[in-house]
């Protein structure tokens, strides 16, 4: 037996998969996916929702067994049977959604994994993390904390191969470089990364290459360089296959005369929303941006019905409300997608259940008419946002992008009058946020009014008719959309007056 040189061992790739296919059921998700890394190598691995890039991620890390393909790990052929077998293999993955165990607190978590804490804690402030304590409920931290606690995880393993998918998506600016300058910090010491995300920005200042994905085969693989995103969103998307005109911004809208339909008058709420105010009037889109923890999470849930404020005013149409219970806002036309999928939806259960459920709120009239109502609407809902239903059991098996259609399907289906979008395009591809920005503007002109969050400054321009940005629980600035670039967004969101970016 012949044994490899050092220049042999560092010529071999760190992974190669090779003819990968899956099916579930008559769902082929999976027919000739394949991905190469290379030793200090950073590669992209994009393509829209539904093009199989889930399945792939699971089949590479042991979740699901492939119908058929190859894995090589540092040129061994290798059956990965397990997750726990991936990662001893070197193979150690940041899912899309936390793996964390909200009932238990950080230090147990770490336990169950066997991960050890001090490598987890030197990660943990390398990633800017300040103030965490092990004994801290999981349950009780926000989203961008918990997937900057599962990287660390994955960081503490020491991987030769790390794969990270939308890791992101959930995380504000700050938190963003530092993580992009761990990834890179990853690779110049020879290892490699699986990059999964949606914001091509990143993919051009840290990828390599770019394996895409398309209906469940990868059709290319292309070097990053300048300019190769519209090639990237070519071979995506397949040829003859309508995109739709580039969104452009909705430019500044004059603000409507007449009672708001939504007044917010110095509402606080757990220390964290201290001091906001603002308006939305109808047919308007508020737009809203901060940094991760500034408030903006107590906002959305004060509005929704699921915390009470512990003073200020909130009125309808020139009237104060006090929301109890999420069913408050409901009943007052108030409709709430969090950012979380998971929090709205119910994965076991079918698209059509899930668009459903507003309807079951008002049982004293069910009946053959009702039901043959609810069956309209919900059709009508899934042919508007060309929902995939291939898959006719659990959302579960959806992509995200079809999951967040059905989130927000439901409340086409039944009608609402406020609709709170809390970072509606975390984690889709671009297919689908084309789809889902004309639809926040039609909503608009027809009347409906929008708080919409977002962490990507870029789509301020393209929704919303004015920004407000809260630092520290307060508003700092309202814009309008005609000045709200990212220049003036950031120093805002930093506690910085906006008008030294525009020099006014």
């Amino acid at each position: 037996m012949s044994v490899m040189t050092a220049e042999e061992r560092e010529a071999v790739p760190l992974l190669d998969a090779k003819g990968v296919s899956k099916s579930f059921g008559t769902v082929r998700a999976l027919s000739d996916a394949g991905l190469k890394v290379n030793a200090g190598e950073i590669v992209a691995l994009v393509g829209a929702n539904g093009a199989g890039k889930s399945t792939f991620v699971k089949i590479l890390t042991g979740v699901l067994q492939p119908d058929s393909g190859n894995v090589t790990i540092r040129g061994s052929e290798v059956h990965v049977g397990s997750p726990a077998k991936a990662r001893r293999s070197g193979l150690v993955p940041v899912y899309q959604e936390p793996s964390l165990i909200p009932d238990l607190d950080v230090r147990n978590n770490l336990r169950l994994s066997d991960t050890p804490e001090g490598p987890f804690l030197n990660w943990v402030n390398e990633l800017g993390l300040r103030g965490l304590r092990l004994d801290d409920m999981v349950g009780h931290l926000p989203l961008a904390t918990l997937r900057i606690l599962d990287l660390a995880k994955a960081l503490a393993c020491e991987p030769d191969v790390l794969l990270l998918d939308e890791m992101t998506a959930a995380l504000p600016t700050d938190l963003v470089e530092r993580t992009l300058r761990v990834v890179r910090s990853q690779a110049e010491c020879g290892r490699g990364v699986i990059f999964i995300s949606h914001r091509f920005s990143e993919i051009s200042q840290l990828c390599h290459r770019a394996s895409i994905l398309r209906d469940g085969a990868t059709v290319g693989d292309l070097a990053v360089r300048p300019g190769v995103e519209d090639r990237v969103v070519e071979m995506m998307l397949g040829a003859g296959v309508e995109t739709g005109a580039p969104v452009t911004g909705v430019g500044h809208v004059a603000r409507p005369r007449g009672t708001p339909r939504l007044e917010v008058e110095g509402l606080a709420q757990g220390g964290k929303l201290s001091d906001v105010s603002f308006e939305i009037h109808p047919g308007e889109v508020l737009g809203l941006v901060a940094l991760e923890g500034q408030g903006q999470d107590e906002l959305f849930e004060v509005l929704s019905g699921l915390l009470r404020p512990d003073r200020g005013v909130i009125l309808i149409d020139g009237t104060p409300v006090s929301f109890r219970h999420p069913a408050d806002a409901i009943a007052a036309g108030f409709a709430y997608v969090p950012g979380d999928r998971a929090e709205a939806l119910l994965m076991e259960r079918s698209v059509h259940e899930n668009i459903a459920l507003p309807f079951s709120t008002h049982l004293g009239g069910w009946g053959p008419i009702r039901l043959r109502r609810e069956r309209a609407s919900v059709g009508e809902t899934i042919n508007r946002l060309q929902i995939d239903t291939r898959a006719r059991g659990a959302v579960r098996r959806l992509s995200g992008g079809n999951q967040q259609k059905v989130t927000i399907g439901r409340w086409l289906a039944v009608g609402f009058r406020m609709l709170l979008l809390f970072d509606p395009t975390r984690g889709i591809d671009v297919r689908t946020k084309r789809q889902i920005y004309p639809l926040v503007r039609q909503l608009a002109e027809r009347g409906a009014s929008i708080l919409y969050y977002t962490s990507e400054l870029d789509e301020v321009p393209l929704v919303c008719d004015r920004v407000l940005v809260i630092f520290n629980g307060c508003v700092v600035a309202t814009l309008a959309v005609r000045d709200a670039n990212e220049s003036t967004l950031v120093r805002a969101a930093y506690g910085l007056s906006p008008r030294d970016a525009c020099g006014g």
